[in-house]
């Protein structure tokens, strides 16, 4: 019989600076953080069921494989419900955004590290 996976639980985010990523992930994203019982640096942010997982790596790299279409990329899916306010609030934040190349309601944010985070319209 095959595995049975019955949801999805994390995704584990690595970051360098955790002030500068809490910063992002809390404040920007305005995701809730919650406790984590963990002794080494990290946040973890709940979403629902979800959570995102930061995880403190004494180096980041840019990983992007294509730098012109951000979602052909790891990333990680979040859905918003306004995604032109979304658009509007992140680049007045100074944080350049790429629409999604399908025509659907959907774009792409980096966070501090260059980490790619899709937002689509729910």
């Amino acid at each position: 019989m095959p595995m049975q996976i019955a949801k999805s639980l994390h995704a584990a985010v690595l970051v360098s600076d955790l002030e500068r990523a809490e910063q992002f992930y809390a404040q920007v994203l305005g995701l809730e953080k919650v406790n984590r019982p963990l002794k080494y640096p990290g946040a973890w942010y709940q979403l629902g069921d979800f959570q995102i997982h930061l995880i403190v790596a004494p180096r980041v790299g840019d990983t992007l494989v294509n730098e012109e279409k951000w979602g052909q990329n790891r990333h990680v899916a979040l859905g918003v419900v306004d995604i032109f306010a979304a658009k509007e609030e992140l680049e007045a934040g100074g944080f350049p955004v790429q629409m999604s190349a399908s025509g659907r309601a959907a774009m792409f944010v980096r966070d501090p590290d260059g980490n790619v985070i899709e937002l689509t319209q729910i």
